[in-house]
């Protein structure tokens, strides 16, 4: 039986002109966006302040994460003229901070580092004084692609850790955990980009494996740390194991702020693009 989902995870439907006006320039520019492809419950409060995370390189995924929502099915060729419309969505809406993330495309000979890059490129043509944070794929570790991104300079370079050793080839069997790290070190040890990455709780991971990602992840010199609750998609997906209390979320970012993490964002509805222009 699914457990009930706590009051405090719930939001409410907001639908204003701010709202509105972000619909209308996604659609305007035919543009994904991971708001509304992963489900994520900050959706309306972001559009509120008149900002998106911009989904690239199309709607379906080659890995089929378990806790995900997007669908895992044969990609879409890339198109060529999407970077220019991230560009011009960033441009209308005004943004001072953009997030750009991408379905994972191990098709792709550079997994859309390229392309990553192109957004990037295009965005600073039109919008130079916007702050651009990348939350990508890992690329299998291919270093090409790391230094085609690390070119570009994001100002952010995300990489998000998903959950603790012990159950990643659960979650992500596709995926690998020493990868992650890699991909995340590489970036600090040949850049001075700021690295980010974060988790899900709620699989059924304990308080001490939580404490061990945490120090790999800051082994690796991530600079910023997200932490919220996982929250089950459909029945096809993994079950929540926990709802994390309020009070164990604080427990937490005292262990972040202990571990050595000066900036973070830890709470239930927390996810890896939320509120991120005040960690930059």
């Amino acid at each position: 039986m699914r457990q009930r989902l706590p009051e405090y995870l719930k939001r409410p439907v907001i639908d204003t002109d701010k709202t509105r006006t972000v619909r209308k320039v996604l659609k305007t520019q035919c543009l994904n966006t991971v708001c509304e492809n992963a489900r994520c419950p900050n959706k309306n409060e972001c559009y509120t302040k008149q900002t998106a995370t911009f989904l690239i390189m199309g709607n379906n995924c080659t890995r089929n994460c378990r806790y995900c929502n997007i669908s895992c099915n044969r990609p879409e060729p890339l198109d060529i003229e999407e970077p220019k419309r991230v560009a011009k969505a960033v441009n209308s809406l005004e943004l001072k901070y953009s997030v750009i993330t991408s379905v994972t495309r191990d098709d792709l000979e550079d997994g859309g580092a390229e392309h990553f890059a192109n957004c990037i490129y295009e965005i600073r043509k039109i919008s130079p004084d916007t702050k651009i944070e990348i939350l990508t794929p890992d690329f299998k570790g291919n270093k090409n692609s790391l230094d085609t991104i690390i070119k570009a300079h994001p100002d952010v370079f995300n990489h998000n850790i998903e959950t603790v050793r012990d159950i990643f080839k659960t979650a992500r069997p596709q995926g690998d955990y020493n990868c992650s790290l890699e991909v995340l070190k590489y970036v600090k040890e040949n850049s001075d980009i700021l690295t980010k990455s974060g988790l899900m709780i709620g699989l059924g991971e304990t308080f001490e494996q939580i404490e061990q990602t945490l120090l790999d992840l800051k082994s690796v010199g991530c600079d910023i740390l997200t932490i919220g609750q996982y929250i089950q998609p459909s029945k096809e997906h993994l079950e929540v194991a926990k709802y994390y209390t309020l009070d164990e979320y604080e427990e937490l970012k005292h262990l972040a702020d202990k571990i050595g993490f000066k900036k973070h964002q830890i709470g239930p509805l927390v996810r890896s693009s939320y509120k991120a222009v005040d960690l930059c």
